[in-house]
């Protein structure tokens, strides 16, 4: 059996990494360069970072590939390469987790940054390629399985789904960003992506990103009440961000111990993986670890 599919039939409760993005500019990377750049320019930057979440107690580390798909990676000068970042990324990831053998890792698959038509430019086929390229470069590099996250739109989601179903059988997690309360930018609700994708056989649901943590809890009781005893994920950001004007970088007020308290409530609602998003560092995992061996 797949091992990331072994674990959940255990019925354990598994811990995701935290942030790459917001953690990788506190180490020097640029603003408004694609942290996939570092695969092939700076991997050793990327191998430090995973590294301090697996010391953290991570179960599962993300692939740096989360703008790896070629449509995305439009005006990077990797794009011509954009199946080696994404194998790369994902040899990295496994490199980072070799010091304990229990360590998953899942291949992070974001939306591409464009608008399917007839609201903006791209066509289903283009989505379903791009993402069927993306899922078949992770997959031979040896991820455990795939998340689709921080998505907003159905029709992108299952472009997605569906390419990377096309060329993998590896298990496929499909998480949404709630950034208007229960909904999404493009009004998406949790119940309808609950039973839509449990129908399509997804391994779990659930949401990253978003707002704030009280905000999480509430996009999984939908979830919860929509598919009961459905697995969930849950991998909030450490709340909203404020701009520090000194160092131009968001500043994220939710603590360790803010995020330890919440994840117990996530799990008491269905979820099957806790992790941290954007601002959640290797000191907030570390937390959440905790919380969750106390249950």
């Amino acid at each position: 059996m797949n091992r990331f599919l072994e674990r959940l039939d255990q019925g354990q409760v598994l811990v995701a990494d935290g942030a790459t993005g917001t953690n990788l500019q506190k180490m020097g990377l640029k603003p408004g360069r694609a942290p996939e750049d570092l695969v092939i320019d700076q991997p050793d930057l990327l191998l430090k970072l995973e590294s301090l979440f697996v010391e953290a107690g991570s179960d599962i580390i993300l692939t740096c590939t989360f703008g790896g798909t070629r449509l995305r990676m439009k005006d990077s000068k990797y794009q011509g390469r954009a199946p080696e970042v994404n194998t790369r990324a994902a040899e990295l990831a496994r490199k980072a987790a070799s010091s304990r053998s229990d360590v998953l890792i899942a291949g992070s698959m974001g939306p591409t940054g464009s608008i399917m038509k007839p609201y903006g430019p791209m066509t289903a086929e283009q989505a379903f390629e791009t993402f069927a390229e993306q899922a078949k470069a992770l997959s031979d590099g040896g991820v455990d399985f795939l998340v689709i996250e921080t998505m907003f739109a159905m029709d992108e989601t299952d472009a997605a789904f569906n390419g990377a179903r096309s060329v993998t059988d590896l298990p496929i997690v499909v998480s949404f960003s709630y950034d208007r309360g229960v909904r999404t930018m493009m009004g998406v609700k949790p119940k309808d992506v609950a039973k839509k994708y449990k129908e399509l056989g997804a391994a779990l649901v659930g949401a990253n990103c978003g707002t704030t943590l009280e905000n999480m809890e509430a996009i999984l009781k939908e979830y919860g009440e929509t598919i009961p005893g459905f697995g969930l994920w849950a991998k909030p950001n450490a709340g909203v961000p404020h701009m520090d004007v000194k160092t131009e970088q968001g500043v994220y007020d939710m603590t360790p111990a803010d995020m330890a308290a919440y994840v117990k409530k996530y799990v008491g609602l269905g979820a099957r993986v806790v992790g941290g998003c954007c601002g959640s560092t290797p000191e907030h995992v570390a937390a959440i670890v905790k919380a969750v061996a106390s249950l």
